[in-house]
């Protein structure tokens, strides 16, 4: 069964029309422009990017998943595509640290204050340091959580980087 993407939203004109959530709220306040996608979420899905690519019909390159690892005791958000695995020794070398290993998931929801599967590198929390994987930048636009399950934003891979202030680096595999 295929999914079918609900109508895309335009950034810029409110929060409550771009989706609400903290990511679209962050989006409309720094004035960038963005586009929210949603579509109806499968509970039993296997992979939540890779739903999110089939539902929007874009390549899994485009789509960046948002995961929260343990680098030297300090949670760090490194956003990978979904078509690839992050490279914990990777990361941990482009923040200057020696050992990574995935963040406990209560201590991401908790620290990000979004749930495993809607975890926005936009709008968290607490604000941590984050590394972009650098395929992201030959890419006109890249889609991100936008803060819930069934629901992406499709912004410019120079904005990702600026709003959440973080390192290009490359940290996926495969």
């Amino acid at each position: 069964m295929t999914k079918q993407p609900k109508k895309p939203k335009q950034g810029k004109k409110g929060a409550a029309q771009a989706g609400g959530t903290p990511a679209t709220v962050a989006l409309t306040a720094a004035g960038v422009p963005f586009t929210v996608h949603a579509y109806d979420h499968d509970p039993a899905a296997a992979s939540y990017g890779e739903e999110a690519a089939e539902a929007l019909g874009v390549s899994p390159d485009q789509v960046f998943k948002t995961l929260l690892a343990d680098v030297d005791g300090a949670l760090t958000v490194a956003v990978v595509p979904v078509s690839g695995s992050l490279d914990l020794k990777a990361l941990a070398s482009a923040v200057g640290g020696k050992r990574a290993a995935m963040a406990d998931p209560a201590a991401a929801e908790r620290s990000t204050g979004y749930v495993r599967g809607g975890i926005s590198p936009l709008g968290q929390r607490k604000r941590l340091r984050t590394v972009v994987d650098a395929s992201a930048e030959g890419r006109p636009t890249v889609c991100v959580s936008a803060g819930r399950r069934g629901l992406e934003v499709e912004l410019s891979p120079g904005d990702l980087v600026a709003l959440t202030d973080a390192r290009v680096a490359p940290i996926a595999r495969g």
